[in-house]
């Protein structure tokens, strides 16, 4: 076992509620003891009684329909983390940490789960797979991420995106993974390249505040440094959302 660190949660100042829902979910790989996970080592009493582990054999998980070591998720983990990859694919076993729960005014959920995850990786973890930010790290570079003193950035939480829009040397900068916050994700189109890190830097900004409870709604203008007459947010999305998986807060980059 590694020196444990505890996890925190933090209190969500601007709470407003909403009626979304928050969803986590994690494939751990490994060969596990059995023996209980030693959560509390890293400040969590257990999973939320929302949120349940189902062990699998991993012959078994592979003929799923949602098996995320296959397809185009597959090959794009295969070749940005290969290590990580091809751990988790010798893996004999696998633990499926999934569930939903409403709105809260803390994030002690996400550390009880995130502290049952680390506790897996000290059993026979080898590698954690996160499909809600596209993330495939195996043990090691898993603890650097999270387990940090007085917790990790909401930007580890987070993946924050690039891609091409129909005008020239324009971008669309987006996010996953705020359903782990219940919150819809950023959507920015229309970014000319010479403001893709500005764009980018106003994602994180904006989940943050998501994250400590702001709650955005239709037609709301947000008022943004360096833009006059601020923005004016569009909603949109839902599950079934293929870019997103998850509602959406959307505006254009002002001309």
């Amino acid at each position: 076992m590694n020196n444990p660190i505890p996890i925190p949660a933090w209190q969500r100042p601007h709470w407003h509620a909403s009626d979304e829902d928050i969803l986590l979910q994690f494939y751990v790989f490994g060969k596990f003891d059995t023996v209980r996970v030693p959560s509390r080592d890293y400040g969590s009493p257990g999973l939320p009684t929302q949120i349940e582990s189902t062990s699998h054999f991993h012959g078994a998980l592979r003929q799923w329909e949602g098996y995320p070591l296959k397809g185009a998720m597959g090959r794009m983990f295969k070749i940005d983390s290969p290590e990580a990859y091809q751990r988790a694919l010798d893996a004999p076993e696998v633990m499926v940490v999934r569930g939903t729960l409403k709105d809260s005014q803390s994030t002690g959920y996400l550390r009880d789960t995130l502290g049952v995850l680390a506790g897996m990786l000290d059993i026979g973890g080898v590698a954690i797979l996160d499909p809600q930010i596209l993330s495939l790290l195996d043990a090691d570079a898993w603890r650097r991420r999270y387990l940090i003193r007085d917790g990790a950035p909401i930007r580890h939480h987070l993946l924050i995106l690039r891609d091409g829009e129909s005008a020239p040397d324009h971008s669309w900068i987006h996010t996953r993974g705020m359903r782990k916050f219940g919150r819809p994700d950023i959507s920015i189109h229309s970014v000319p390249d010479h403001s893709v890190d500005s764009a980018g830097m106003l994602c994180e900004k904006l989940c943050e505040l998501q994250a400590l409870g702001v709650h955005f709604v239709n037609g709301q203008t947000l008022d943004i440094e360096g833009i006059p007459a601020g923005v004016q947010v569009r909603l949109g999305g839902g599950l079934e959302n293929p870019q997103f998986n998850n509602t959406f807060v959307e505006f254009d980059w002002p001309k």
